[in-house]
Formats: structure tokens, sequence, C-alpha cells
């Protein structure tokens, strides 16, 4: 045996299914049960020989002496985003760490595209509009700016910003970007104008955030920063509730209802049952779609599959995480 499935069997055999476990166990020699953090802390089966984890979400969070059950440990194939919460102690003991955040990030900026493009056209104030028959019957409705020549602003230019400008790419849009580690150079390769994050509130007609998920980010978006934005923008937010003030926020949207939040991350998550986030007419919430679900979750386990064949034959490998990286990543 040189490699096991480490963390919460649910999680495992949704990611890894379609065949996917069938095709790890093809390339190594796997224990053939899932070892959860309680079994491998109990010790009954012997990881000595262990050179390999294959996991994702529900990974244990393990200490270095923990670790050590597994001396021969060379490699961490994690199929899911934000390494944070284990990694440290592995890499800290040289082991490699290899994450599938490359293949989260596709769902999210595919969704983050959708929204973007509705966004333009005003179409979530306006379907609500719609439900009011008064309304729709006089034409009052809000209409946006359209898909064209408009500012969008991405906050964050990680792996998901990135595909964000992709896709946006085809649509005739000017892409702003927050981002403070972004080269000149790389910003004219990708054809985006680099601004300040006071610039991107008050320029963009749509605002969304791709902050990673720090302590430094944390409250880093203002109530002064959505009271900067246009008539009629729209703010989207799939990183997370805490990086901005969202108190502050919801007391702009209150007093603003011209603009729109959208909002599929909140802090704390789900929000309090009290919270303006249920009442205001122009907040909406989704509850945290927009990472990959569903079918979409076997892409991960696909991403760590061939990052693996990379890895056993000395080629170039993509998704490594280092030690430096994770002071900036997600």
């Amino acid at each position: 045996m040189n490699a096991i499935f480490l963390g919460m069997e649910e999680h495992i055999g949704n990611v890894y299914a379609a065949g996917r476990m069938d095709q790890v166990r093809q390339r190594v020699e796997a224990l053939d049960q899932i070892v959860s953090k309680d079994a491998y802390l109990a010790g009954g089966v012997d990881l000595s020989s262990v050179k390999y984890v294959f996991s994702t979400w529900g990974m244990p969070n393990l200490t270095e002496d923990e670790i050590a059950k597994m001396p021969n440990l060379e490699a961490i194939f994690y199929a899911a985003g934000s390494v944070q919460n284990f990694a440290r102690p592995f890499l800290n003991k040289g082991i490699k760490v290899f994450s599938a955040w490359a293949a989260n990030a596709v769902p999210v900026a595919e969704f983050t595209l959708a929204q973007i493009l509705l966004s333009c056209k005003r179409y979530f104030l306006n379907a609500a509009a719609c439900k009011k028959p008064e309304r729709r019957q006089k034409g009052d409705l809000p209409r946006g700016k359209g898909i064209f020549a408009e500012p969008v602003a991405l906050i964050g230019a990680g792996m998901i910003g990135r595909k964000v400008i992709e896709l946006l790419k085809p649509f005739s849009l000017d892409i702003l970007v927050v981002d403070p580690y972004m080269p000149d150079a790389a910003a004219a390769d990708l054809g985006v104008t680099k601004v300040s994050l006071e610039d991107a509130f008050k320029t963009a007609y749509v605002v969304s955030n791709h902050l990673p998920n720090l302590p430094a980010t944390k409250g880093m978006l203002t109530k002064e920063h959505f009271a900067s934005m246009r008539e009629g923008a729209t703010f989207i937010n799939t990183g997370r509730g805490a990086q901005l003030n969202e108190e502050g926020m919801l007391d702009v949207l209150a007093e603003r209802p011209d603009l729109t939040a959208l909002l599929d991350v909140t802090d704390p998550e789900p929000p309090l049952s009290e919270s303006r986030i249920y009442t205001l007419p122009n907040v909406f919430l989704s509850g945290h779609i927009a990472g990959s679900l569903g079918n979409e979750v076997v892409r991960m386990a696909d991403y760590m599959i061939a990052e693996f064949d990379s890895y056993s034959r000395g080629e170039p490998l993509q998704y490594e995480v280092t030690l430096k990286m994770l002071e900036t990543m997600a």
C-alpha cells in the first residue's frame, strides 16, 4: 500500500465519483477503505508505507506529530480549493501539497460572468419590478447601461479573478482590476487596467469581489466604498462575507434603492434571521452555490489525477501550493 484516501467518506465519494476513485487505484496501490480522521488517529492501520494522500473537502487538520504516522509521505493531492486549514504542517515537513483550486475557480468564474452580464442589464431589479403589475403595465422598470463599453471591476486577480477576465474577453466591457500583487506587465498582457479600490467602486458599473480569505482582507470593503458607487451599480460577492463591512453595506443599500447587491456568501453564513439581507428589496441572496457543486465537483478530481500523472512522470507541475503562496491565496 502506498496511498490512502483521507477524509470524510461522503465528500470523497462525491468528488471521486464517476469512476475517478477507480482511476486513482489504477495508478497507485491504495487502501480499500477511506481513512477518517478518527481512524487515522486511532492508529489501527499501519501507514508507514504511504507516499500519497488523496483527499477533498473534510481533509483532517493534523499536527506535525500526527503527520509522523506517515513517515514516507511525499505528496497530498487535494481535490478542492483552499488548503489554508490544513496545509502548513505538511509543508513545514517538506511534504508537497497540490490543490484543485483552478478547477474550483471554473464554476465560480462562470457564475460570476452570468451575474455580471445580467447586472449590466439591471436584470435583478427589473425582474423584481416586473412582479408588480402596476409597474409592468406602466413600463416603470429599472434598465441598465447594457453590455457595451461599461467598466467592470474585479477586486482580486487570483485564480478566480483571472478566469473571470478570460471569460469576459468576448464582451465589449472595460475590465478594471484591484490587485497590488499584479505586475503592470501582467495587467498589460491580460488587457486590463489596474485601479485603486476606491476608484473601482466609484468607476465601475459592476464590482465583483474575489479577494483571498485572509485576516488582512477582513472588513476591507467599507461603507464608504458602497456609498461611492455609481447610480444603478451592482456589487457581487462570491468571495467571503467577512471581507466587507456588511452592516455598513446594508445601510447604504437601504438609503440607495438604485444599487443592487448579489450575495452568494455572508458573515455569518447563513445570515442571522433578523438580518436586513432578507428584507431589503435590492439584496439578492443565494446559498453559496458559486463554487463546485453537483457534477461539477468531479472536475476537481480530474485535475488532481492529471497532476499526479505529471508528478509521477517528473513533468512540470501546475497546482503545487507553497508556504509563500499561502500568504496571499484564498
